[in-house]
């Protein structure tokens, strides 16, 4: 587990933090080999970090008898230990025992700064449920050497404001906190600006990842953090919907007589969970274009509207979201990662005509794909 002082400057860098899926068996048991072979796809992709039990992993390993919660922090976090790298490579040059990964590119994500004599992914552990779930599951994602929760409040849609702070205070005293707003489509509630402003107080809050799906609301996160005078909370985008342009934009808030300047530096995403060596290769772009303080190429703004035209197609916007695990699920399976799309709902499949807006999308923009680093090393990965 980093110090909360080496967390905190590895995430102010800006990191690519996929999403994890879930791995299942046709009988919608835990596949391990699938769910291996998905961590290291995303190591040797050139990923930042990990989030597993999030949303992508669904919200139901939390339930007791589901039962995977643990498991699947234990998984990950035994792969993650495996591919953490020396300081003198890229995230592009990882080494898993016998299985090298070449370096496919020159566009890397920032050497990180910390302490240490190896490059460490941060790893980041979904937290659900009432005060006392949140609590007895951040303490296990500690014994398993996690270095924040991703605390969703959806369980508390009706707690008052006092409530949630006091339940993300709680929280935040056994693990370091990722502030996360869900949009309300897929579980989350609203959260006004004064709550986010009170939750930037906490002290142990490390970063937040803002995925209302809204402009509006995300504005209400970043104005908060200004107000409340924390230049130490990284922000993240999780808006799936608008990705690239999180990444280019400058937020000036006016607070008091300062203006305050804050920008999303990285993202943690779903979205993220596929494609993954593309999205850091774009990451990697829009850093250098904002960090360089140039003017936005017109091919990067198009960019940003091809993205969001593939994920209406895999989070199935069409349909109020209702298909976007599975639409995750069926690029990892085209790819051979996945064996299926299968959920643990039963009833959680590809809603009609969205497999025939993922195949347009394939089409329209096969150069966001990463077919082929995937088919280079797959077999790789789905080694025992």
């Amino acid at each position: 587990m980093a110090t909360i002082e080496n967390l905190r400057t590895r995430l102010a860098q800006g990191l690519v933090i996929p999403a994890s899926p879930l791995a299942l068996t046709a009988r919608r048991r835990f596949d391990e080999r699938r769910q291996r072979a998905l961590c290291r796809y995303y190591a040797a992709a050139g990923a930042g970090g990990l989030a597993v039990g999030v949303h992508t992993t669904q919200f139901a390993i939390h339930h007791a008898k589901v039962g995977l919660f643990k498991p699947v922090l234990e998984l990950a976090a035994e792969e993650l230990a495996r591919g953490d790298i020396s300081p003198c490579s890229t995230d592009s040059e990882r080494i898993r025992g016998k299985a090298h990964i070449e370096r496919e590119s020159s566009l890397t994500q920032p050497s990180p700064q910390g302490e240490g004599s190896a490059r460490r992914a941060v790893r980041i552990a979904g937290l659900c449920g009432s005060t006392r779930q949140a609590v007895a599951e951040a303490n296990l994602a500690r014994e398993l050497g996690y270095d924040a929760g991703l605390l969703s409040l959806g369980a508390l849609r009706r707690a008052t404001e006092d409530k949630l702070i006091a339940h993300c205070r709680a929280v935040a005293d056994v693990l370091p906190v990722v502030g996360f707003y869900l949009q309300p489509a897929v579980g989350g509630r609203v959260l006004p600006g004064s709550f986010w402003r009170r939750f930037a107080e906490v002290e142990n809050v490390v970063a937040i990842k803002i995925a209302p799906f809204n402009r509006y609301q995300t504005l209400d996160v970043i104005r908060g953090v200004a107000e409340a005078g924390r230049d130490d909370i990284a922000l993240y985008t999780g808006n799936d919907d608008t990705i690239v342009a999180d990444l280019l934009t400058p937020y000036r808030i006016r607070v008091g007589r300062r203006v305050v300047e804050r920008r999303i530096v990285g993202g943690l995403l779903g979205h993220w969970a596929v494609w993954t060596r593309r999205a850091v290769e774009l990451h990697a772009e829009c850093h250098r274009v904002a960090s360089n303080g140039e003017a936005i190429p017109p091919q990067l703004l198009q960019r940003a509207v091809e993205v969001t035209d593939c994920n209406a197609a895999f989070f199935d916007a069409a349909h109020d979201f209702a298909g976007c695990i599975p639409g995750l699920h069926e690029i990892l399976r085209r790819q051979g990662l996945l064996a299926g799309t299968w959920c643990l709902d039963p009833d959680e499949v590809l809603s009609p005509g969205q497999r025939e807006e993922i195949d347009r999308v394939c089409r329209a923009y096969p150069y966001l794909s990463d077919d082929d680093f995937v088919a280079r090393h797959r077999d790789e990965w789905l080694c025992s």
